[in-house]
């Protein structure tokens, strides 16, 4: 049967949580004493998921150039699909989410799965409908983000705002037309940034979803800017305020 990996502590544990079966064993580096790295031990040991203690050249080696924490876990068969609460159930501080609605290029889903990686956020969210799905170009652009990043596609994304409202996430639009500038609003604790689509922006019932807007001040003569860079600027942005 064919396996795969997965890397990072977010990763792994919901894959742990909620699926050990598919976990054939994890890989830790043998520096990471710490907490998280003892639950993590724990609960594996309680789901009789087989550990290897390893050094991090090891690591490095298994998933080069990817920020793997000091965990990898190999996995039976193929991808299966991950649900919302998956990751969220999981987290032990305020939800940092990326929702991108219309990106239909598989090259922009990768470009902007890498950039959620950079900044630490917990998942990435799209409906199904829109998006142009986790293909071989869109996990080659990734560069690993693909793996370390939950990407999670939603039947109706309206609903899930709604849903993530309960939860007490702040739903933070993105519009060129915004009063506030990503500079000058605030950023609460637990946020999801939503991304339109370059040149058309969010759809109607997700815009009237959001609890605010911002905007990136441009300066120069474009008008806007490719989604995985905005999504950059804007998740370095909230991350700066997360401290």
């Amino acid at each position: 049967m064919s396996s795969r990996l997965i890397y990072g502590f977010h990763a792994v544990t919901a894959k742990l949580r909620h699926d050990p079966e598919a976990v054939k064993e994890i890989i830790i580096d043998a520096t990471r004493q710490d907490a998280r790295a003892r639950d993590l031990i724990a609960h594996a040991e309680l789901q009789g998921v087989k550990l290897i203690v390893a050094d991090g050249k090891r690591l490095d080696g298994m998933a080069p150039g990817a920020r793997h924490q000091g965990v990898i876990a190999c996995l039976e068969g193929g991808r299966k699909a991950l649900h919302l609460d998956d990751v969220l159930d999981t987290l032990e501080e305020p939800p940092f989410l990326l929702i991108l609605d219309g990106v239909t290029d598989p090259r922009n889903l990768g470009a902007c799965l890498r950039v959620a990686d950079a900044a630490g956020v917990h998942a990435v969210i799209a409906p199904k409908d829109r998006s142009a799905g986790l293909t071989d170009v869109a996990v080659k652009t990734a560069c690993g983000a693909a793996e370390s990043v939950p990407y999670i596609t939603v039947t109706n994304l309206a609903r899930t705002l709604r849903e993530l409202k309960e939860r007490d996430i702040w739903i933070v639009g993105t519009a060129g037309e915004a009063e506030q500038d990503i500079y000058t609003a605030d950023w609460p604790q637990a946020v999801a940034l939503v991304m339109g689509a370059e040149g058309e922006g969010m759809r109607r019932l997700t815009r009237e979803n959001c609890d605010q807007l911002v905007r990136i001040p441009m300066r120069g003569s474009v008008e806007s800017l490719n989604v995985s860079v905005a999504a950059g600027v804007c998740l370095f942005e909230a991350r700066r305020r997360r401290g």
